[in-house]
């Protein structure tokens, strides 16, 4: 009799409340009252090679430069931007929060909240995307968001060195290949998940190759014809000692590449049968790029000219092992939640990691290579993991044309994926 009584009570004011949740949540999205997200400025740094041009500036640094040029270019004054999410991967030695070290060393606000974002190479998109979501619900009107590395300045580990060395030889520990290129739940190195895709997808190493030769003239030809020009912000460099500074205003990996070498290359991480060289995967790399996102009323409010619009975006997880095919699962949620279909879109960026990478994807998404990384990626540009996310998008918004849809996508390590998409306005 009392459970009864206890169970009619709590029918009576659990009722109204179901529905009541439901209703406004679900409503708000079914009627178009969530903001939408504009990008008005979106920059990057050039990218440097592997202790080249740029390995003498840390991360955060690297971050204060894209940051300080996207406000400027956005029209608005520091104060304006109400938070920064910044992706980062490899942390160890930069310091104490780096996305707080780039906000303050950009001059913004020392008020402005930052938050870091480690989520592999995916880490430069999803700060976008989280900063899209704060933007879509109100919490916020102006947001920076972007991404950033350092592989030049990664220092080496010594695991036991805090307990105590002992006796004897003891390991070092690199770690770039530790924290950013192992697949800690197979215990091996990213590049053996590429070479199992390889196999599984039936791509030959002649097909990546060719699509790596092809990725270095695409990236030779748009820097010749100035198609970075308008998204890349030079960076200062002081060598010091009296020497003269030294701008770097070009990326510098591609002009690296010897064609006639990359047949002859040994593969990397399969020594048998193996398919993926240094030639046809990713290079390690320096740099930084970050966009200022506005919601409808912050764009009206400032009187802003925004680049593009964020239609939509999605992540997506499988086995760590297939992790170079996560995007064929991320993209076609980024299209649903757009409302778009893959034959809409007329721009496709697919991260390099590996030239394995943007093949198999291209085959499972039924997309062809003309519309794909049309200027180059990751293999000939190279791929500074923390901001490679954030530069596909940053490219997207300054190629696209009025009313075109770009869809831009990443992997990431332990089985993930990010994809965007956008509108050129």
């Amino acid at each position: 009799m009392a459970t009864g009584r206890a169970n009619s009570l709590l029918l009576k004011v659990a009722k109204p409340l179901g529905p009541c949740s439901r209703h406004f949540s679900l409503s708000a999205y079914r009627l178009g009252m969530a903001n939408e997200v504009f990008v008005v400025s979106a920059t990057r740094t050039p990218i440097g090679s592997f202790q080249g041009a740029l390995a003498s500036i840390p991360a955060p640094k690297l971050g204060a430069v894209a940051i300080r040029s996207a406000v400027a270019q956005a029209g608005i004054d520091g104060s304006k931007v109400g938070e920064v999410y910044m992706g980062n991967v490899l942390q160890a030695g930069s310091g104490q929060a780096p996305a707080r070290q780039a906000t303050l060393f950009a001059d913004l606000p020392k008020t402005t909240p930052c938050t870091t974002i480690n989520k592999v190479c995916a880490s430069g998109m999803k700060s976008i995307m989280l900063a899209s979501q704060a933007l879509k619900c109100g919490s916020q009107q102006v947001m920076v968001a972007g991404g950033m590395e350092s592989m030049s300045n990664v220092p080496y580990y010594l695991p036991k060195g805090r307990g105590g060395f002992g006796y004897g030889d003891q390991k070092v520990v690199d770690g770039i290949v530790a924290d950013g290129l192992t697949d800690v739940y197979n215990e091996f190195h990213m590049g053996c998940c590429a070479e199992n895709t390889s196999k599984v997808q039936g791509i030959s190493r002649e097909e990546q190759d060719a699509y790596a030769i092809e990725s270095y003239k695409r990236s030779a030809t748009a820097t010749e014809s100035k198609v970075f020009k308008d998204e890349i912000t030079p960076v200062t460099v002081s060598p010091g000692r009296g020497k003269p500074d030294v701008i770097v205003a070009e990326d510098e990996e591609f002009r690296k590449v010897k064609f006639e070498k990359i047949p002859s290359l040994r593969p990397v991480f399969q020594s048998k049968d193996g398919t993926v060289t240094a030639a046809n995967a990713s290079t390690l790399n320096d740099g930084a790029a970050a966009v200022v996102l506005m919601s409808d009323s912050a764009v009206a409010e400032n009187g802003a000219k925004p680049l593009a619009k964020i239609r939509g975006f999605a992540d997506a997880a499988m086995e760590a092992i297939d992790f170079p095919i996560a995007p064929s699962a991320a993209v076609p949620l980024a299209l649903k939640n757009a409302g778009v279909d893959a034959k809409d879109i007329d721009m496709w960026e697919i991260n390099e990691a590996f030239s394995v990478v943007a093949l198999a994807n291209m085959k499972l998404l039924g997309v062809t290579h003309d519309k794909v990384n049309v200027n180059g990626g990751a293999v000939s540009l190279g791929h500074p993991i923390g901001m490679s996310g954030a530069r596909l998008v940053v490219h997207l918004a300054h190629q696209l044309k009025k009313g075109q849809l770009g869809c831009a996508s990443i992997c990431n390590g332990g089985g993930g994926a990010s994809a965007i998409v956008l509108e050129g306005l």
